[in-house]
């Protein structure tokens, strides 16, 4: 609950300033009726609106989980996102009408420098914002928050760029350029909006995350107890800021209920060490089966059948099969399905 305070807080102030720098970037346009710095200014526009459609969703995504939406309200950001990305690649092809248009019908371009000014302190506030709230979404897993702060990043990039042609154009006196920058960048960002807009359709259909299931595998692959004979059927879905979590966990047959949950606890503390505390965690226990004891390093074990040969390192391919792991044919009875 307190990250996504914290994500709602810093949401607010990227909407503020938002709001402030298309101001400063429409004055910059008014004085210099330039293409170029008009693509910047018609950016900013998405900056507003995709500002506040992150604000609603955070808002969302701080409820908590009711009897309608029992994983909670977390896939708000993904949706918030989708439309984000999908407002900058129409702003990119607006841009590449407008700067047809003034190619086509040129028009004198007026007060540049201070134009300039302007352009670049908007920038340079930008980047700042949209470094917080990178900062603060990575630290708290918000998608919306990511999104947001990588749209601003990437607003200043362009900005730099459309700086270096309106510097051009006014050294040179070479009109022309505005449009040519306007097109280079409109570009540069719909291919912005085309990232953005993946990362959010992949999280809505809970598309796995391959370096997030790296990091979780290292991690428990990582001083195995000896109780933890096998794992097998992970899945992990993210809702907002909440890592939903399921798998099976194997134990010796013979642990009763109790100990069988100790060993379920120690897995989730290894997991929140990890990836923090916005974790829920659903482990099926199962015993122990006589081909398992060629995998299992429990020494001590009262009940063994057969003498241990091999530990099987889990990786991200068989750690998420719904099969409990076994040496090769001929060391043991054949794969069983969980």
């Amino acid at each position: 609950m307190q990250q996504q305070k914290e994500n709602f807080g810093v949401q607010k102030w990227v909407v503020i300033v938002a709001v402030l720098l298309f101001a400063v970037k429409i004055l910059a346009y008014y004085i210099t009726h330039s293409v170029a710095i008009l693509t910047d200014a018609l950016e900013s526009t998405v900056n507003v609106v995709s500002g506040f459609i992150g604000l609603y969703s955070l808002y969302v995504a701080s409820k908590p989980r009711d009897t309608d939406h029992p994983y909670g309200h977390g896939k708000a950001e993904f949706i918030s996102a989708a439309v984000e990305g999908t407002l900058i690649i129409i702003a990119g092809l607006f841009i590449i009408y407008e700067s047809i248009n003034s190619f086509i019908h040129p028009h004198e371009l007026k007060q540049l420098d201070n134009g300039m000014i302007l352009v670049a302190i908007a920038g340079a506030l930008n980047y700042l914002m949209g470094y917080i709230a990178i900062r603060r979404g990575t630290k708290n897993k918000s998608l919306a928050l990511v999104a947001s702060g990588r749209h601003l990043q990437s607003d200043t990039y362009s900005t730099i760029g459309i700086l270096v042609g309106v510097a051009l154009i006014y050294f040179t006196g070479i009109s022309i350029i505005d449009s040519i920058v306007a097109m280079v960048f409109s570009f540069i960002i719909m291919f912005t909006g085309y990232k953005i807009l993946r990362a959010s359709l992949a999280g809505i259909m809970d598309e796995t995350d391959l370096e997030l299931l790296q990091q979780m595998v290292l991690k428990l692959n990582q001083d195995r107890p000896a109780n933890w004979i096998d794992l097998h059927n992970l899945r992990v879905i993210k809702y907002g800021s909440v890592l939903h979590v399921d798998c099976h966990l194997t134990v010796p047959w013979y642990l009763n209920v109790h100990e069988a949950h100790r060993e379920v606890d120690a897995l989730h503390l290894r997991i929140r060490q990890e990836f923090g505390d916005s974790i829920e965690l659903f482990v099926h226990t199962d015993g122990c089966l006589d081909f398992s004891c060629a995998i299992c390093a429990k020494m001590d074990c009262v009940a063994r059948k057969h003498p241990f040969e091999k530990r099987i390192e889990w990786t991200v391919e068989n750690i998420m099969t719904n099969i409990k792991h076994q040496l090769p044919e001929g060391t043991g009875a054949l794969n069983k399905t969980a």
